[in-house]
């Protein structure tokens, strides 16, 4: 059944008018993009969807499940915008397309065909007004966090470093110009698992995110028509990850805040310090148990952050940083080695080298990586 629709935005956000009416700018432009054209009431949907990484992947996965559906009826088209890779296969989201047969386009390509609704999830390119206005139903974000907590490119990383205990799914209808701003259609929330690495989350809000997408579509109207605007208060930004977040400050970090650093980043970038002026990447770091702590060569020292002793029993670095000791099993100095391998070729070695000085003197420092200009990007129709 076809039906004429004015406007399916659901509430509309603020943007420069006043409270529950849209901007002139608005108007026009939904005058011009789709006030006449002709529009489905009900499922089964057009879907284009964009999106690149594992996280997205899942959510492309949901939908083209339910298109292979025939008795549900959800999805009738289902196309795929992603962005180039260095990868000869792609990203995530290119390779299960391709996989399944749908089809692809690269950004800033989105093709020329008839949609009803699109679907972002973790794609990073701003979508302009005039490509958001192509889909009479507007464009739906899969986020994992809960908005307005975590707006950004990075919301599983930032939940995870700064010790999060909750966290969940915002299903958000878009607006232009800015990120995850727009009203919120559905969200969940689910306790983070201790312990849990940033992967591992993802993991879990990915499924949550595929699940919530289904259910909104297959009530997308009265969905969009109960949306509420996200509030003022509790907004915090998920910036991306650099190189400089890695490096680990022994002075100012306690253990805690190094642990966690290292569950939400280390699988993407290793986290780095310097020893002896070279850098030297921490690969696997493990807990310090309560035995090895009582050990009477680490209390009977002074301790400075960064002081690192090699324990025999347990095979394993420990390094102090501001409030405690941390325990790691391998590095990377021109190659991997465990850290017994670290201790036979360049601890014991300075040792003997040095053997009036204290054992503080043997440290990792901070690396302090030079910073970079800041570049404004930004990608638009």
């Amino acid at each position: 059944m076809r039906v004429l629709v004015r406007r399916c935005w659901g509430p509309p956000l603020a943007h420069g008018a006043g409270r529950g009416r849209p901007s002139p700018q608005w108007r026009a432009l939904a005058r011009l993009g789709w006030e006449d054209s002709r529009v489905r009431e009900k499922p089964p949907w057009r879907v284009l969807f964009f999106g690149t990484d594992q996280f997205a992947r899942e959510a492309l996965r949901a939908l083209h499940a339910a298109r292979e559906n025939q008795e549900e009826e959800l999805i009738d088209k289902l196309e795929v915008v992603t962005i180039p890779s260095l990868s000869p296969r792609g990203l995530p989201v290119k390779q299960y397309a391709v996989q399944s047969q749908l089809p692809i386009y690269e950004w800033p390509d989105v093709g020329s065909g008839e949609y009803d609704v699109g679907v972002v999830a973790s794609f990073g390119r701003l979508l302009s007004e005039a490509l958001i206005l192509k889909f009479p139903y507007g464009i739906l974000n899969v986020h994992p966090s809960c908005l307005p907590r975590w707006r950004g490119p990075a919301p599983v990383i930032h939940t995870v470093l700064h010790g999060d205990t909750v966290t969940g799914v915002t299903i958000m209808q878009i607006r232009p110009k800015r990120f995850d701003v727009g009203p919120i259609l559905k969200q969940e929330t689910i306790p983070v698992p201790p312990k849990s690495t940033a992967k591992e989350l993802e993991a879990v809000l990915s499924r949550l995110g595929a699940n919530m997408l289904i259910s909104v579509l297959k009530n997308l109207p009265e969905s969009l028509s109960n949306g509420r605007q996200q509030p003022t208060e509790g907004a915090t930004y998920a910036p991306k990850i650099s190189a400089g977040t890695s490096c680990v400050k022994w002075e100012e970090q306690t253990s805690e805040q190094i642990f966690r650093l290292y569950r939400a980043i280390g699988n993407i970038i290793p986290l780095q310090t310097l020893w002896m002026g070279n850098t030297i990447k921490l690969l696997d770091l493990v807990e310090v148990n309560s035995s090895v702590l009582a050990d009477p060569k680490l209390t009977r020292q002074a301790l400075i952050p960064g002081s690192v002793i090699y324990h025999k029993q347990s095979q394993i670095l420990l390094v102090y940083c501001k409030d405690s000791w941390i325990g790691v099993r391998s590095v990377m100095l021109k190659k991997t080695l465990t850290a017994t391998d670290f201790y036979n070729g360049y601890l014991h070695p300075w040792y003997q080298k040095n053997s009036q000085a204290q054992p503080s003197q043997c440290r990792f420092q901070t690396l302090r990586l030079p910073t970079k200009k800041k570049q404004n990007k930004t990608v638009t129709m």
